[in-house]
């Protein structure tokens, strides 16, 4: 994932899928990578954002209390 860079961790994949969608519902795309273990579900997720959204990720994430 060149040029992409991880903007939030989630504890839970659903937290995750919510930043994502606030993201997209503002024209950011996103991508999530879960790095939970698969046997016992612990780990977090990821959100990836392009290196030149960062910053109005990180906005968005911020005003919306995520």
């Amino acid at each position: 994932m060149k040029d992409w860079e991880r903007i939030y961790i989630a504890g839970h994949l659903h937290q995750a899928e919510i930043v994502k969608a606030v993201l997209e519902d503002y024209s950011i795309e996103a991508s999530i990578i879960d790095k939970r273990d698969s046997s016992y579900l612990f780990g977090d997720a990821e959100v990836y954002v392009q290196q030149k959204d960062v910053a109005e990720a990180r906005r968005i994430i911020t005003e919306h209390h995520l």
